[in-house]
């Protein structure tokens, strides 16, 4: 019983002579130094530190580095930390040595670790719905983040193709160990959201000391199909013809679901033309006025007018008029003949019977 009394005595006092890190100060000049200062470890890889005891000579000073996992070695006045597979979050490995000087102080250096984890999977999708989106309505896409490690390392950023929209980060959440997340972004559906390609992407941004580029994780791909009413344009807005030729009106519709064309007269609901392409052929005066163009889905209809004003195709009068006159003048020139030959011509002739008659010699028979 003496025997065992005075081993765990001793046991005791030896222990106590090694528990330091109460007393130890964090603040003395000649500390111990770390080589790197710094580690950024993925989990479950290699890796290594040497501490550098003390400046000055302090062979004779007690001295040793603790951690919770690896190997060490002591090489002079240096100790080298060995773990050939991480498998600690958290494992703060410390340098120290006893002061000399001042009984009981130990100073000590604390080597910083990160010991990070890429997500088990990063994946996205539209809160609370599934399916069509509608032009207009807001909609919230989220990013799920499982198991990466730290979180408050990591960012996220969605894309709308490779346009980015937006990055967000974990706030007020010091967890070591692997956590899970979601992150959430706001759009507005629109025309041009229809077949757009949505993503997102989980960073961990582990600082100088870390992987460069910094390790990604993106998300499957999610497109989207939008409904949204038609947008019509017509080629023109006002056109003006002449009577007899042929008049073509087009418009052209795009929209979701394909919207369907049709063409009506001004103040009229009979449909004149089932197509994206009026034609009249030959248009007339009674043609003029005001033609609707109608572009319909199941969001809604929308209209756009052409107004249409007709010549007169004054060309068939001229023609009719030169003709009647070319008539009028071939009449009025075959009566003044007729009347010449037959009042000036025939009379001139028969003066000259007469005057023929005169000048011969006519026989006068005797007695």
């Amino acid at each position: 019983m003496d025997f065992s009394y005075i081993f765990l005595v001793f046991s005791l006092v030896y222990s106590l002579r090694d528990f330091h890190v109460s007393a130890c100060d964090v603040n003395c000049i000649d500390k111990a130094v770390f080589t790197p200062s710094r580690l950024v470890v993925k989990h479950g890889d290699l890796t290594s530190a040497t501490c550098s005891v003390c400046q000055s000579d302090c062979t004779d000073t007690l001295f040793d580095l603790e951690t919770p996992v690896g190997t060490k070695s002591k090489n002079g006045t240096s100790v080298k930390w060995t773990v050939d597979k991480m498998t600690e979050w958290e494992p703060s490995p410390f340098c120290y040595y006893n002061d000399p000087d001042i009984p009981d102080k130990q100073c000590c250096t604390k080597l910083p670790i990160t010991v990070y984890k890429l997500p088990d999977s990063v994946s996205i999708s539209i809160f609370n719905h599934t399916g069509l989106m509608y032009e207009g309505h807001q909609y919230t896409l989220q990013c799920e983040v499982k198991n990466v490690a730290p979180i408050q390392n990591l960012s996220v950023t969605f894309y709308r193709g490779n346009t980015p929209l937006g990055q967000l980060q974990s706030v007020n959440n010091p967890a070591k160990k692997p956590a899970s997340d979601t992150y959430s972004q706001s759009i507005t559906a629109s025309k041009e959201d229809d077949g757009a390609k949505y993503w997102c992407v989980a960073e961990l941004e582990l600082g100088p000391e870390g992987p460069h580029p910094p390790p990604v994780m993106k998300s499957q791909n999610i497109i989207t199909t939008v409904y949204y009413k038609p947008r019509l344009n017509v080629s023109e807005k006002s056109i003006t013809i002449t009577a007899g030729n042929h008049l073509q009106l087009t418009c052209s519709a795009v929209g979701n679901p394909k919207p369907s064309i049709t063409w009506t007269r001004a103040n009229s609901t009979i449909a004149i033309a089932d197509s994206n392409v009026l034609n009249i052929s030959p248009v007339a005066t009674t043609d003029k006025g005001e033609y609707i163009c109608s572009a319909s889905n199941k969001i809604a209809t929308v209209k756009m007018s052409v107004t249409v004003e007709v010549r007169v195709n004054y060309v068939p009068y001229i023609i009719a008029g030169t003709a009647l006159l070319l008539v009028v003048v071939l009449v009025l020139f075959i009566v003044a003949y007729m009347y010449y030959y037959r009042n000036y011509r025939m009379g001139q002739s028969n003066l000259r019977d007469v005057f023929r008659l005169h000048r011969q010699h006519i026989p006068v028979p005797s007695a």
